[in-house]
């Protein structure tokens, strides 16, 4: 294991010391805490982070090494990343290299060795900041040229990252069993196992870069919209939102996850704001207000839709009623909309997590049911919705969580 210097620094001057890890060089970024026991490689790929360095609260990383089944993008996404202990050793049979190798090759510049836990309450006291890490000849600048480069980065309120992260190309995941309908899905950082479970409920998916125009989307003619998960400020992305609210116009059924629950609340007029530190993790308590159940959830997002809880509101962008129908039962923050005039709905969590709960896998038969409800010409409460989508293959996560809805409803 190296011994080679490296020195996180945060905007307020607080700085750690401890090794290199990853690449060298110098990394820059929003620092954020994420407080999940496993699961490292897929936050490592998942875009929701672009733009961020990861401290993992868990203090033994790396043991499980890397495999080619669980990334769920193209690359690893985080700016930089930060760990107590990283694993000596990999011991995995499905294993093929090690999570420094992976952070060498995306040119990931990380840091080891530190005091995690004292750099988490920093964070938690005083809110999530810009950071920088710096190893090989970075790390020997002054601390007055490191701090001054922290301070010099744009921060991440107003930043927008879809660019980035989308894909280029619009590209089709084939529907799994019968077809229900043409899906879009708007890609701002989506991960593969989102694409991967609505293909599993029926949908031809097609994911589409993140500046189509209403033009091109309405010549795809898609039976519903989904807007995925991605990273930056949802203020910045004023052209999404326009296209939502075209979408929406039509009758489209429309379902959202994290950055896509932002984005609706905009579209439906409601604002956002940024979070202290934001909530990222594996275990996060959220309540369903239409059932009272709580469900146990993932999440990362740094920002959320500005809405009041335990009412029918007027959307102020002129589609009819709204509500909060999921919220934080750690702080309140608003979990999820529905709309009571238009079909769609969105959480601000991750239902599609791989390491993490399944507690909201029922979502993905939920939006089904509102596709299906639609080409039959039939109302339905996105509240309420049972599952009628193809019977699944009981031996998949889709079979498993349908099955559970049936013996729930």
């Amino acid at each position: 294991m190296t011994r080679e210097r490296a020195v996180l620094v945060l905007e307020d001057g607080t700085r750690y010391d401890g090794r290199a890890y990853g690449a060298r060089g110098r990394s820059l970024g929003e620092v954020v805490f994420a407080t999940g026991m496993t699961g490292y490689q897929e936050t490592l790929t998942d875009p929701s982070y672009a733009g961020q360095i990861v401290v993992q609260t868990a203090p033994h990383i790396g043991n499980t090494g890397v495999n080619d089944e669980d990334p769920e993008s193209r690359r690893i996404w985080v700016a930089g990343y930060v760990v107590r202990d990283p694993s000596r050793v990999v011991s995995n049979h499905r294993a093929n290299a090690t999570l420094d190798d992976h952070l060498v090759r995306d040119g990931i510049v990380g840091i080891s060795g530190i005091d995690t836990r004292a750099l988490t309450r920093r964070i938690r006291d005083a809110g999530a900041m810009k950071g920088g890490v710096f190893s090989g000849a970075d790390a020997e600048l002054s601390a007055d040229e490191q701090l001054q480069i922290v301070r010099d980065q744009a921060g991440m309120a107003g930043a927008s990252f879809s660019s980035i992260v989308s894909t280029p190309e619009t590209y089709v995941v084939p529907a799994v069993g019968e077809q229900i309908g043409r899906l879009a899905v708007l890609d701002l950082g989506v991960k593969a196992s989102t694409t991967r479970y609505l293909a599993e409920r029926g949908f031809e998916v097609h994911v589409v870069p993140q500046d189509i125009t209403a033009t091109a989307l309405q010549e795809l003619d898609p039976d519903a919209l989904f807007y995925s998960n991605g990273p930056g400020d949802p203020a910045a992305s004023d052209a999404q939102v326009e296209l939502l609210q075209e979408s929406l116009k039509t009758g489209r059924p429309f379902f959202g996850i994290c950055f896509g629950n932002q984005l609706l609340g905009r579209a439906l007029g409601f604002g956002t704001y940024k979070l202290p530190f934001g909530h990222r993790g594996i275990n996060q308590p959220v309540l369903d207000t239409a059932t009272g159940k709580v469900e146990i959830t993932s999440q990362n997002h740094g920002f959320a839709v500005d809405a009041p809880l335990g009412e029918v509101l007027e959307s102020p962008a002129g589609f009819g009623r709204v509500e909060v129908s999921h919220y934080s039962l750690n702080d309140q923050v608003v979990e999820g909309l529905r709309a009571l005039d238009v079909p769609a709905f969105s959480v601000q969590y991750h239902p599609e997590a791989a390491a993490g709960p399944h507690d909201s896998m029922y979502l993905f038969d939920r939006f089904a049911d509102l596709v299906l409800a639609r080409r039959e010409g039939k109302p339905l409460d996105p509240a309420t919705a049972t599952a009628t989508t193809p019977a699944a293959d009981p031996t998949t996560d889709a079979g498993a969580s349908a099955a559970q809805n049936e013996s729930s409803n």
